[in-house]
């Protein structure tokens, strides 16, 4: 069992102002596999403290100096790869491979990411006379979740150390471990003390007195919506800069002309990746409607071969929820999907058979579900995929763009042509055509209640720097 009960402030490992201990639950196991301390707003302020203290010698360190110190954690992070995969694996339930292949694997690809990009990251330009500079913001905020825990965390830290940033970090208290072992990878590539702070603890005794810090110059958040909100009101009283990226309830239109088959298996699995806890997830299909039956069928088939079970399994493709409450949420939700008429496919309330302990839930697949439906509507985050029906184009768009969201979409089609076309009317942030893979290099985030700002690549540096215009910088003529 893992007793990790210190923060890391000012290059210190450090007692909490106040003892205040926290269980982790190993989600597969429903046993306690760790404890953390919850910190306060006194624990804040000496994070705060620390890295404000830190900001002058580090915002005006050289490109180079900031490009080493990336290589460093890079390799200081290969290290300890496996140790934040098992990490994972037991705070919030990742199946090995992903875990270890995906979920850990993501903290180096942005990091890297964020190297390239700060290579030739323009940091100044001139417009005749004028100097445009690009400086760093200050103390950053970097609120992260759990439910991909490493990838948060490291396009919210790689971007802001290499613009020059210092930071005060909070892991979700649900999926801390990765995130202090991390803190310990920064630590033995050399960072400079008060550069990078972390500090455990839930969103009312630390998210709260972080966000409204008047010495935070700017937070980063990514969680629900609903969070996020509350993030922006606490930073709004001293006018914050506020990064969020949100929920979402993404739709995936299967065009008339597409691999059909092919098509609906993939976002199906989309779907049920991660055991649907991903803000991006494919949870919306849009089908013709004389292709419902033959869509319901194959998403059941892909749904059973997702083998729910043990997270060190080797043949295990989902693993469980990250929690009691988010178990009880999804078997509300898939039953308000039964109360209001969509017709269950497969999958359903309670859990797999076979798994009485642990928060599993069954890959479940609705059809013939209307975007009125709640399980249209909210973000379930859980493997449970609504097929909708459409009778042409304009309303298989009018029905994606119709939901307070707009992170991510998804087009299939053989004809790309065709699906440029459509994917240029979603009113989302991201568009997959065919599948594709995300990019790292590529700004990731959405449009609406999914969130403001920009992540990953040379947009997730822009975000920690501020504009400065000097007139006059250069003699005319």
């Amino acid at each position: 069992m893992r007793e990790m009960l210190q923060f890391y402030i000012d290059g210190e490992w450090v007692d909490p102002v106040l003892p205040n201990p926290l269980d982790v639950i190993n989600p597969a196991t429903e046993e306690v596999c760790g404890r953390i301390s919850l910190g306060s707003a006194a624990d804040v302020d000496k994070a705060v403290a620390a890295a404000k203290a830190a900001f002058p010698a580090f915002s005006t360190t050289t490109r180079e100096e900031r490009i080493s110190l990336l290589e460093r954690i890079l390799e200081e992070f290969a290290k300890r790869h496996d140790e934040v995969a098992t990490a994972i694996m037991e705070e919030m339930g990742a199946p090995w491979k992903l875990a270890k292949y995906a979920q850990a694997a993501s903290g180096p690809q942005h990091i890297e990411a964020a190297l390239d990009a700060l290579r030739t990251f323009d940091f100044e330009e001139q417009h005749g006379t004028t100097q445009i500079v690009r400086e760093p913001i200050g103390v950053c905020a970097l609120i992260t979740p759990w439910n991909w825990p490493m990838n948060q965390i490291a396009v919210k830290v790689a971007p802001a150390l290499a613009a020059g940033c210092t930071m005060v970090l909070k892991p979700s208290e649900i999926a801390p471990f990765d995130a202090m072992i991390f803190a310990e990878t920064l630590d033995a590539a050399g960072v400079p003390a008060g550069v990078f702070n972390l500090v455990n603890g839930d969103g009312p005794g630390v998210g709260v007195p972080l966000s409204s810090h008047p010495d935070v110059a700017m937070v980063s958040f990514t969680g629900s919506t609903r969070a996020g909100v509350s993030v922006a009101q606490n930073a709004a009283p001293t006018v914050k800069r506020v990064a969020q990226e949100l929920g979402g309830k993404s739709a995936n239109i299967i065009l008339d002309d597409a691999d059909f088959e092919r098509e609906v298996a993939r976002g199906a699995s989309n779907c049920f990746d991660n055991t649907g806890q991903s803000c991006n997830a494919p949870t919306r299909m849009l089908v013709p409607r004389e292709k419902m039956s033959a869509a319901a069928e194959i998403a059941a088939k892909r749904a059973a071969s997702t083998t729910p079970g043990d997270p060190q399994g080797e043949n295990t493709r989902m693993g469980p929820l990250v929690s009691e409450t988010q178990w009880n949420k999804v078997q509300d939700l898939i039953q308000k999907g039964i109360d209001e008429g969509a017709t269950l496919v497969t999958g359903g309330a309670g859990r797999p058979e076979g798994l009485d302990t642990g928060y599993y839930v069954k890959p479940t697949v609705f059809a013939d579900v209307n975007n009125e439906m709640t399980i249209a509507r909210e973000e379930i985050f859980g493997p449970v995929l609504s097929i909708i029906p459409y009778d042409d184009e304009d309303e298989a768009v009018a029905i994606a763009n119709d939901t307070p969201y707009g992170l991510s979409g998804y087009v299939s089609s053989t004809d790309l042509e065709h699906a440029r076309a459509v994917a240029a009317r979603l009113e989302t942030g991201m568009v997959h055509i065919n599948n594709a893979s995300l990019d790292a290099y590529a700004p990731f985030g959405g449009y609406k209640q999914s969130g403001n700002g920009r992540e990953w690549g040379p947009h997730g540096i822009e975000e920690f720097l501020e504009l400065k215009s000097i007139y006059g910088y250069r003699e005319s003529g």
